[in-house]
């Protein structure tokens, strides 16, 4: 397949293991930033050719994750990463060179990238149970592995998926973990029903999404969040007033249970020790309590109130092709509309900071220059 048009070299915003400083004197210091043991920095490197089995993708948009702040913050390197990679778990963009072997895309088709796909073995315990996400055997884009943080993304085949008509590239972009995520936690895992309440916890990138699958299902959504902004907005997207917590509820299982609500699950988007509690105590006997929200990866519980209560607590992480695929037909459907904006790849230092620090309502795209 022909390259012709390709650039031989790219600038890559890579997470380096390692090191506290850079080892090149020429890069420029707005483009290096230090995070425990590792640093983050904006660097030349080739343009990668398409695996046999695979895509060479050039990127049109790249989501900034919550994620990203924790893989750069990171002092463990899994065995399974590399010790340079190229940041970028949610991309998307334009098929421009196909491997002599794959054979579902040509040049020119617009695709998503689908971070985790796994191995695809038949003997890989992960991939042939329906959990490909938690596979350590395949690649990880963005993960461990050269992601979409560049204007070229080299990926198995088994990684796209296709963009639907009408679906902007910044949109196929952050479905790829915002839209994903949020369907595999109220689809996969808390198994949402038209006649269920459910209490979100956390309107965020990936609970805004959330609500509105939740929402589409048509199950009665009870919304907790501590901005007033993100709350009106809910009730906008339909949401009844009186299903919202008001900002600085101390208790929100007290809440629920002076309402004499019957919550069948939750969705916890925040993950932190009071939300998690406030869940436990608040969803019905035999419910479900969803855990996707990474806040602080680490609390303790009460442990007595889920054995007497009965209840499912899960834990929820990425999703499968099956689901992206899911998300980008409720995208082109209207159904889901996730809130994107956008901005300069050069700017992601300040999107990620910005995003660590609160400042971003909802999602934000990074665009390649150029483009």
């Amino acid at each position: 397949m022909s390259t012709s048009g390709i650039p031989k070299s790219m600038l890559a915003w890579q997470k380096h293991f390692g090191s506290t400083e850079p080892a090149c004197a020429r890069f420029r210091a707005e483009n290096v930033l230090t995070h425990g043991n590792g640093y983050q920095v904006r660097v030349e490197v080739p343009v990668p050719t398409a695996p046999e089995d695979g895509l060479l993708v050039k990127v049109l948009a790249a989501g900034v994750c919550h994620s990203d702040v924790h893989l750069l913050k990171s002092e463990t390197k899994p065995s399974y990463y590399l010790d340079k990679y190229t940041l970028g778990h949610e991309g998307c963009g334009e098929v421009v060179s196909v491997g002599s072997s794959a054979t579902k895309f040509k040049p020119g088709n617009l695709v998503s990238v689908l971070s985790v796909p796994g191995c695809g073995q038949p003997t890989c315990y992960e991939c042939s149970h329906g959990v490909a996400q938690i596979c350590e055997g395949g690649e990880h884009y963005g993960i461990g592995h050269d992601g979409s943080y560049a204007p070229y993304v080299a990926i198995r085949e088994r990684a796209a998926v296709r963009l639907p008509p009408g679906v902007s590239p910044a949109v196929g972009a952050v479905a790829t973990d915002a839209v994903m995520t949020a369907y595999q936690a109220v689809v996969g895992r808390a198994k949402v029903k038209k006649s269920d309440t459910v209490l979100l916890y956390g309107l965020g990138g990936l609970g805004f999404n959330a609500l509105q699958i939740v929402l589409g299902i048509g199950a009665r959504v009870i919304a907790v969040d501590q901005r007033q902004a993100v709350l009106d907005e809910a009730v906008r997207y339909g949401v009844r007033e009186e299903d919202v917590v008001p900002v600085g509820t101390k208790s929100v299982s007290e809440w629920v249970g002076k309402k004499g609500l019957a919550v069948d699950s939750v969705l916890d988007f925040v993950g932190v020790p009071d939300t998690f509690k406030n869940a436990l105590e608040s969803v019905r006997p035999a419910g479900t309590v969803v855990l996707v929200g990474l806040m602080n990866p680490t609390f303790t519980f009460d442990a007595l109130v889920a054995l007497r209560k009965r209840l499912d607590i899960l834990g929820s992480f990425g999703g499968t092709y099956a689901d992206l695929e899911a998300c980008l037909d409720l995208i082109a459907k209207g159904v889901i509309v996730p809130q994107v904006e956008t901005a300069s790849l050069a700017d992601f230092p300040q999107v990620l900071a910005d995003l660590d620090a609160g400042k971003v309502k909802s999602r934000i795209a990074l665009i390649p220059e150029g483009i």
